[in-house]
């Protein structure tokens, strides 16, 4: 799903807002279409993560819940 040129973001142990934060600043500097993985253990991020999505205009491809760890992909808009 991810490509070379695609970024993976691993967030484990930030608490919110950190995660929604770093996501917000890796994907500034991507091209639109790019993806980015994430992986976080902040139980907040279920919730804020997709709506930055929203908020911002990118598509959340996937969102995966793992006992504490929460998967997503997304791709920037």
């Amino acid at each position: 799903m991810l490509s070379e040129n695609d970024l993976h973001l691993d967030l484990k142990g930030l608490k919110c807002p950190l995660p929604v934060l770093k996501a917000r600043k890796a994907m500034s500097r991507l091209s639109t279409g790019a993806r980015v993985s994430i992986e976080a253990t902040d139980p907040l991020a279920t919730i804020d993560i997709p709506h930055f999505c929203k908020e911002a205009g990118h598509r959340l491809l996937s969102q995966e819940v793992d006992g504490e760890l929460s998967r997503f992909v997304i791709e920037k808009g």
